[in-house]
């Protein structure tokens, strides 16, 4: 396995990935057009070709990102895939000089892991205001804000 910057290829596999956990409600559905604009921020994780995983670092302020749209193909869960994508996501941030790092989620004991420590949405007024808003969950959602002071 494998972790490496996105390409255009991939946007079909990401798109399906994503939207698969998309439709049980645990990921925002992402459309094609929003993935190939945002290609950039997205790493996938690879054994032989296949897409196993994917993840997104969006720089959203001047010390600040978000990981988003993680997910994991259900058949390897667990092995450490999801792991891999948020260690390369963490290590761009601090190549980037990001300094704090957040997620909403409902994966708290995973991200816990990385010593992300949770914290109050309001405390995220760039993120509030920018794509949550235009959430089916806004202004009542229930995944949990966390965030990770990125060490230099």
């Amino acid at each position: 396995m494998k972790v490496r910057k996105a390409v255009l290829k991939d946007v079909q596999d990401i798109y399906t990935l994503i939207n698969e956990y998309a439709k049980e409600g645990i990921l925002l559905p992402r459309s094609l057009n929003s993935i190939y604009e945002n290609i950039r921020d997205f790493w996938v994780c690879e054994r032989e070709g296949e897409i196993l995983g994917c993840c997104a670092l969006h720089v959203v302020w001047e010390d600040l990102a978000e990981i988003k749209s993680l997910a994991v193909k259900k058949d390897v869960r667990n092995s450490g895939v999801g792991s891999m994508l948020i260690e390369r996501c963490l290590q761009e941030a601090k190549e980037l000089g990001i300094k704090k790092v957040f997620v909403l989620t409902y994966a708290t004991d995973f991200f816990g892991r990385f010593n992300f420590k949770e914290i109050k949405k309001e405390a995220l007024p760039h993120k509030v205001w920018g794509e949550c808003i235009n959430c089916v969950k806004f202004p009542h959602c229930d995944e949990v804000a966390m965030i990770l002071e990125v060490k230099a």
